[in-house]
C-alpha cells in the first residue's frame, strides 16, 4: 500500500463521483426478487449492511452476511444473491458464491471495479465505476458501492435519486478546506488511547469504514460503535482513557452519550450537524441530507489517516 497515492485517491473523490451513473445499473431487474442475499467481507460487508436494512425497512426481503461465515443462509428459488468485491478476488467471497450455489442458488450477481474470479463466476456484474486505487485501500469502491446499492434501493422502491452531485460537491468542500480543518481534528482525534468513532445505525458503515481507514493506512488504533448502543458498550472507557470521538450527527440517542462524555471529560467532534456539548463541530455543504451524510462523512476520516500515515514516513 502506497500512503501519497492513497491521498490522491482520496482527492480524486469528486472528479470520479460526477463520472459516475448510477441510473441504469439495475434496469435488468423488471421485479423485485423474493429475497437479496448481500455477501462481502471488510468495507463490502459494511456497505451491504447498511443497504439491506434499509431494503428491509422498505418492506423488502433482504440480508447481509459476512462471506467467511459458515451460516450462510439457504438459497431459495427467488433469491437474488449480490456478491461485492472491489477487486473481486476476495477469497472469502469467492468461496461463499461456490457454497451458496453449490447449495442450489441460481441467480448470482457481482458488484466488482474491475474483472477477477468473482466476475467470471457471476451471471451477471455490476461495475462500480471508481477508478483504479493506487494507494492499495478501498476508499473511492467503497463509497460508489453504497451510491449502487442506494440505486438499487430506489430502483425496487421508487424512492428518491441518489444525490450524487451533492455528494461530489460536499467532497470537494472538505478537499478545498481541508487546511483549516484537518490539524486541529489531528489534535483532537489522534489521541494516545485512539480513536472513537460514533455513527446512527443507519449510517453504522461510516463508524466501521472511517476506524477502518486509521487501522489499515497509519496502523492506529481505532473503534466504531452505533450511537444508542456506545452507552451500553463503549462508555466505560471514558472513565479509564484519554476518550477521543468523531461523533457522526443524526441519532436521537445523542443526548444520553453526550451526557457521559461531559461528565467525564471526554473530546467530542461533532460531524454533519450541531450536537450541543461537542468539543468541536465540523459541517460541510448538503449535511442536512442524511444521504449525502452516508455518501461523504468517511472522507473526513481518510484524509486524517492519509495525512499520519505520509507523515509516518
Amino acid at each position: 500500500m502506497k500512503p501519497e497515492e492513497f491521498l490522491r485517491d482520496l482527492q480524486a473523490k469528486p472528479d470520479h463521483l460526477r463520472a459516475l451513473s448510477v441510473e441504469g445499473s439495475w434496469e435488468w431487474l423488471e421485479r423485485p426478487p423474493g429475497r437479496i442475499v448481500l455477501l462481502g467481507m471488510g468495507s463490502s460487508h459494511y456497505a451491504n449492511a447498511v443497504a439491506a436494512a434499509r431494503l428491509r425497512t422498505a418492506g423488502l426481503d433482504a440480508v447481509a452476511e459476512l462471506a467467511s461465515s459458515d451460516l450462510l443462509p439457504r438459497p431459495r428459488p427467488d433469491d437474488l444473491v449480490l456478491a461485492v468485491s472491489a477487486s473481486a478476488g476476495s477469497a472469502e467471497t469467492l468461496d461463499a458464491v461456490e457454497r451458496i450455489r453449490g447449495a442450489g442458488a441460481t441467480s448470482v450477481v457481482a458488484v466488482a471495479n474491475r474483472e477477477g474470479a468473482l466476475t467470471g463466476l457471476a451471471e451477471r456484474t455490476v461495475w462500480m465505476e471508481a477508478g483504479e486505487e493506487r494507494g492499495g485501500v478501498a476508499c473511492r469502491s467503497f463509497q460508489h458501492t453504497l451510491a449502487l446499492l442506494l440505486e438499487l434501493e430506489r430502483h425496487l422502491t421508487g424512492g428518491r435519486a441518489v444525490p450524487l452531485a451533492e455528494v461530489a460537491a460536499a467532497s470537494e468542500h472538505l478537499l478545498d478546506t481541508e487546511g483549516t480543518w484537518r490539524p486541529r481534528l489531528d489534535e483532537l482525534l489522534l489521541g494516545p488511547s485512539g480513536t472513537h468513532v460514533v455513527a446512527p445505525a443507519r449510517r453504522l458503515s461510516s463508524a466501521q469504514q472511517s476506524t477502518l481507514m486509521l487501522r489499515e493506512g497509519p496502523r492506529l488504533p481505532a473503534v466504531g460503535c452505533e450511537t444508542g448502543d456506545w452507552s451500553h458498550v463503549d462508555v466505560y472507557l471514558t472513565k479509564t482513557t484519554d476518550y477521543r470521538m468523531l461523533l457522526l450527527a443524526g441519532s436521537p440517542w445523542e443526548p444520553q452519550l453526550i451526557d457521559w462524555t461531559t461528565q467525564r471529560g471526554s473530546t467530542v467532534v461533532a460531524l454533519g450537524g450541531t450536537v450541543p456539548g461537542a468539543t468541536q463541530e465540523l459541517r460541510y455543504p448538503h449535511d442536512e441530507d442524511d444521504d449525502v451524510r452516508l455518501l461523504t462523512e468517511t472522507l473526513v476520516c481518510e484524509l486524517v489517516a492519509a495525512r499520519a500515515w505520509v507523515a509516518q514516513g
